[in-house]
């Protein structure tokens, strides 16, 4: 799957994601036992250094990821423990998520995955929901892109750059159509046709002055990759404006993320 990822991206959004995160989907997850927790597309761990203190029981977490890098980084700072203080582990698999197999699943309680859904291709998401629900484990997916930007104060082209950019979302990537701001959707749709109930919940970023640096970081990859798509709106001055209000405390971002959950019989 396409997308790669720096340490310091992600570290910078994850006090934002997990801000953003439904906690109460994390509380439909069931502890009995061991909880063995399958993390696709890790990255940095962020999921885990969210939800293993949410959860109570001892966990086993295996953290997934194609980035050997990210994948000692997320290992070496899982949470000792758990809510009421039992013992958290992990290991790492270096894998590519969409060669994930049944087997793979053997002995997992739960499937998660943080802001990674949008990668996915139709195809890919179904194959996906059809080995998580064939192989019984529940699924809690977070923070995909819902398509959705808004600003305080607003600019003349915000609409067309929140076009432009989810235009590219779901970009052609080789012979690969990603879903892009239809995936939380596809992903519904396709776990409910393969026996799972879904709940969904919005869970967007709410950014002001006190989180401007994620702001600028966020602001010059979302205009970058509108730009790409878009080359003869001509951003760069828009990028400028909207990075120097930023700068200032004076831009408030929203967003929109869509976090699900995917329960099993």
């Amino acid at each position: 799957m396409t997308g790669e990822f720096s340490t310091d991206w992600l570290l910078l959004r994850e006090p934002a994601d997990a801000a953003a995160r439904a906690a109460d989907l994390a509380g439909l997850v069931k502890a009995e036992g061991e909880l063995v927790i399958r993390d696709l597309g890790c990255g940095a761990g962020s999921m885990a250094r969210w939800l293993a203190p949410l959860l109570p029981g001892p966990q086993r977490w295996i953290l997934q990821d194609r980035d050997p890098a990210l994948l000692e980084y997320a290992a070496a700072h899982v949470p000792a423990t758990a809510a009421d203080g039992s013992p958290v582990t992990a290991e790492t698999v270096e894998l590519d998520v969409a060669a994930l197999t049944a087997d793979d699943l053997a002995g997992v309680s739960l499937v998660t995955c943080s802001a990674l859904l949008d990668l996915f291709t139709a195809d890919e998401m179904t194959a996906l929901a059809e080995t998580v629900v064939a192989a019984g484990v529940p699924a809690l997916f977070t923070l995909t892109v819902a398509g959705e930007v808004t600003f305080d104060p607003p600019h003349p082209l915000d609409e067309q750059v929140t076009a432009a950019f989810n235009d590219h979302q779901r970009r052609r990537t080789g012979d690969r159509w990603l879903l892009g701001p239809e995936a939380v959707g596809a992903a519904a749709q396709a776990f409910a046709q393969a026996g799972a109930s879904v709940t969904t919940r919005e869970t967007p970023w709410r950014l002001g002055p006190e989180q401007a640096p994620l702001i600028l970081e966020w602001l010059k990859g979302w205009v970058a990759a509108a730009a790409e798509q878009r080359p003869e709106l001509q951003l760069d001055g828009y990028l400028a404006a909207r990075s120097a209000a930023a700068g200032a405390g004076e831009l408030r971002v929203t967003v929109g993320h869509q976090d699900l959950y995917a329960q099993i019989g």
